[in-house]
């Protein structure tokens, strides 16, 4: 009897080191699954025009008398803001961003006599979402210029330009994030074809982050309304067999 117990314990040991020995192998496998991985890149890219636009210029006049100068400024003023209108921007939507005043004869103590004694210089500033406008008042500036009308810039410059922003990035985003994510997903399901293998679950993920570019090369990105909004979203797959 001790000599069939002693059997049937053996037995037992035997068949429970086997299903522990399965079970080890089996979870070594799983194990050497999830410690491979592969990291790959999904890019979205989108052509869009810009929603608003600014110009920040300004223009002066001279004059031996303080009423001279201010007849001059205001016939430029006018001559700006006609035009403006003529290409299609509301006359709500140009302000005045200051009106300054130079006294030459104060500043060179009354020894400047063959230059103007007064310098008037006026700032306007367009805010407009009629891009449209914006672009055909910016080309046809001429018009201004050969009525005796020089633009310049707020920092000294010369020929003004208008600036253009796309603010509407959260509407693209969604869209453009699960795009991105999409391509990300088809170049894993290529690299594991490649190595024979399959994707299994996300390891990790990154969205990264919209940028607002260009969509011309040579072009600064606040010059032009044509943009292009690019995201790259890296992802980790697990490979499995």
């Amino acid at each position: 009897m001790k000599a069939l117990a002693l059997l049937g314990g053996l037995v037992a040991l035997a068949l429970a080191i086997g299903y522990s020995g399965e079970k080890i192998l089996s979870g070594l496998k799983n194990f050497r699954n999830y410690d491979r991985y592969v990291v790959v890149k999904g890019l979205s890219t989108r052509d869009v025009v810009a929603d608003q636009a600014t110009w920040d210029f300004n223009f002066t006049a001279t004059g031996r008398e303080l009423s001279e100068a201010q007849t001059k400024i205001d016939e430029h003023d006018k001559i700006v803001k006609d035009y403006l209108v003529s290409q299609g921007i509301d006359a709500d939507q140009i302000t005045l961003q200051r009106l300054i005043v130079n006294d030459n004869e104060a500043k060179t103590y009354g020894e400047a006599k063959d230059i103007p004694r007064y310098v008037l210089t006026e700032a306007l500033l367009v805010r407009t979402t009629n891009i449209e406008a914006m672009i055909k008042a910016s080309q046809n500036i001429t018009e201004i210029v050969r009525q005796g009308v020089v633009m310049g810039t707020p920092n000294g410059g010369w020929n003004p330009s208008p600036e253009y922003s796309f603010t509407k990035i959260n509407d693209v985003k969604p869209e453009m994030i699960a795009d991105s994510t999409k391509n990300a997903r088809i170049a894993a399901e290529q690299f594991a074809k490649d190595s024979g293998q399959v994707v299994g679950n996300i390891r990790s993920a990154n969205q990264g982050v919209l940028q607002i570019e260009a969509r011309d090369p040579g072009v600064g990105e606040s010059e032009t309304p044509y943009k292009s909004v690019r995201v790259v979203s890296t992802v980790e797959y697990y490979l499995g067999e």
